[in-house]
Formats: C-alpha cells, sequence, structure tokens
C-alpha cells in the first residue's frame, strides 16, 4: 500500500466522523503527519527489523482540541489503525502498543499542529499481542495463553455454533506467540490452512474459527 492508497484508506476512515466537527484541521492532514513521522523516524534494530515510533502526540491550538471533542475517541482509534496498517505493509515494526493522544499547546495558532513521537517498549517488556474481532474489538493478549471458545470462560468467547467449546489456544512463545488447535470438530484455521501443527502467528495472520474469522497483530 503506497501514501496514494493509505489517503484513500483515511478519506473513508475518517472523514465521515470529520463531518461532526467543527474544525479547520482535516483528520487526513493528522494521518500524513503521523505517517511521515513513522517515515522519518524509522531506525534499524540488531536483527535488521525496521522500527518505528508507536507512541504519538498531536499538538494543537486550545481551540482546535476543543473542537475535536465530541469526536476524539473515534477519531484516535482510527489513527491508530491507519498507523497500523501503513507499518504492517510496509515491513515496520514497533517495539510497543501503539497509541495516539491529542494534547494542548498554548503556544500554538488555530490550523497548525505539531507531532512529537518515541518508540516505547510495553510496560513488562515483552511485546504484546492483538486479537481483532470482526466488530472491531481489540483484545490484547496479556496472559501466557488465551484460550478460544464458545465459554464464557474463555478469554476470546466466539459465540457461534460451529466453534467448539474450548476450540483453541494462543499461547505465548519467547517473544512471539503460537496458536494451537484443542481438538476442535471443525478445525482451526490459519490463513485458509488447516492447523495440523502448532503454528507461529505473524502479524496480520488470519485465524478461522468455525465460521469466525479474527486478525492476529503482534506490537
Amino acid at each position: 500500500m503506497g501514501m496514494q492508497a493509505l489517503e484513500q484508506r483515511l478519506e473513508r476512515m475518517v472523514e465521515g466522523v470529520f463531518r461532526r466537527s467543527r474544525n479547520s484541521i482535516r483528520p487526513i492532514e493528522l494521518g500524513r503527519r503521523l505517517i511521515r513521522e513513522m517515515d522519518d523516524r524509522r531506525t534499524v534494530d540488531v536483527k535488521g527489523q525496521r522500527l518505528v515510533p508507536n507512541d504519538f502526540a498531536i499538538m494543537l491550538s486550545a481551540g482546535d482540541h476543543s473542537g475535536f471533542a465530541d469526536i476524539e475517541d473515534a477519531l484516535r482509534t482510527e489513527l491508530v489503525e491507519a498507523v497500523r496498517e501503513y507499518a504492517r505493509e510496509e515491513g515496520y515494526h514497533f517495539m510497543g502498543p501503539v497509541s495516539v493522544e491529542l494534547r494542548v499547546d498554548n503556544a500554538l495558532k488555530p490550523g497548525r499542529f505539531g507531532i512529537t513521537s518515541q518508540m516505547k517498549q510495553a510496560e513488562s517488556g515483552v511485546h504484546p499481542g492483538t486479537v481483532v474481532m470482526p466488530s472491531g474489538e481489540r483484545i490484547t493478549l496479556v496472559d501466557e495463553i488465551s484460550v478460544i471458545g464458545r465459554l464464557s470462560d474463555c478469554r476470546i468467547v466466539i459465540p457461534d455454533g460451529n466453534t467448539s467449546r474450548h476450540h483453541a489456544e494462543i499461547r505465548r512463545s519467547g517473544s512471539g506467540f503460537i496458536v494451537v488447535d484443542l481438538g476442535s470438530t471443525n478445525g482451526t484455521y490459519v490463513n485458509g490452512e488447516r492447523l495440523t501443527v502448532d503454528r507461529r502467528l505473524a502479524d496480520g495472520d488470519t485465524i478461522t474459527v468455525g465460521a469466525i474469522s479474527l486478525r492476529f497483530e503482534a506490537s
């Protein structure tokens, strides 16, 4: 996905939200600057991975910040998703969860904004993972083992008759995660391939249990 495709994504994602705000700064401008910040501040670690900032603060004048008040949560969510999507397509890596905050800078004039960023490691020092549900809900994998299944005692509950009560597990393994089928009736699939052995998960993998597909995201 190039910059043009990403901008089209941002237009679809945030312009509907923007119409409900009264602000001279368009969300697409914020998205473009976030992406430029990632490109400008990328670095290479000892493993050869391209690391980019994951913790962003967008500095706004008091008036512009107030203008986004009614849509701030939705806007932050959409900008985080855009950052993650761009990083995935460009092969960038994060040190921890992605965060975008809107803050007031009284030195800024209306219509002007700035961005600060940093590479911030997860508090535990371990790279977290996330499962994105079909509804868009994000479930952070904080435990060593996260069970996927139909019962309410599962970490990731799938209310689908084709899903077994305890269908599969996502287990922490070193700095990453693996997915394991628990002898389910209908099997567990990763990117359309049925599991026969444990499978290490990569960012963006699709996990299918029963008739439901989940997306795995690395930090």
